[in-house]
C-alpha cells in the first residue's frame, strides 16, 4: 500500500471512494458523494493553496484519503478543516493511521497553524484515532444529526502545530 498525494486525474477514483462511504450512512455528513468535476475542483483548489489531500493506493486502488482545507476566511487561513475517510473492507489495517499522519505532517509542516475536525461521537474508532493524534476535544453539538430515525452528536477536535 501507498500513501501519495492526490492528483487531478484521480478525480473520478476519489468521487468514487467518497460517494461509497457516504452511502454507508453512518461516517461522513453527507449520504452521497459529490460529482467528479467537483471533485476534480476541489483537488486541483486544494493543490493551488498549497493544502492537503492525501490517497492511499492498493493494488492499483484508491482504498482510503485524507484532506485538508483551508478555512476562506481572513484571519482564519492558517487553519484547516480535515476530512479522511476508508473503503469498508480496507478498515482496521492502519490504512487511516497513516493516511493521517501523511497528512498532519504536509498539513503542519506547510500553511497550516491549526486544524480542525467534526466526528460524529458514534464513529468511536475515529475519535480514538484523532485523539492518539494530539487532536484535543473542543466541544459537542449535541444532537446534529438525525438520520434515519437515529440522533448522533457532533463533536469538535482540533489540534494546533507545536511550536
Amino acid at each position: 500500500m501507498t500513501i501519495r498525494d492526490t492528483t487531478v486525474e484521480d478525480a473520478a477514483a476519489v468521487a468514487g471512494m467518497i460517494d461509497v462511504v457516504a452511502r454507508e450512512r453512518r461516517f461522513l455528513a453527507t449520504t452521497v458523494g459529490f460529482p467528479e468535476e467537483s471533485t476534480r475542483n476541489f483537488i486541483a483548489d486544494l493543490r493551488s493553496a498549497d493544502a492537503v489531500h492525501v490517497v492511499a493506493e492498493f493494488d492499483g486502488s484508491l482504498v482510503g484519503w485524507c484532506d485538508i482545507a483551508p478555512l476562506p476566511f481572513e484571519g482564519m487561513h492558517h487553519v484547516g478543516r480535515l476530512g479522511m475517510g476508508v473503503k469498508r473492507d480496507f478498515r482496521g489495517r492502519g490504512i487511516g493511521r497513516r493516511l493521517l499522519e501523511a497528512a498532519l505532517l504536509r498539513g503542519l509542516g506547510r500553511r497550516f497553524e491549526r486544524i480542525e475536525l467534526e466526528v460524529f461521537s458514534s464513529n468511536e474508532k475515529a475519535v480514538q484515532l484523532y485523539e492518539s493524534f494530539g487532536f484535543l476535544f473542543e466541544g459537542k453539538k449535541r444532537a446534529a444529526r438525525k438520520l434515519d430515525g437515529v440522533c448522533d452528536d457532533l463533536l469538535i477536535y482540533a489540534k494546533l502545530k507545536e511550536a
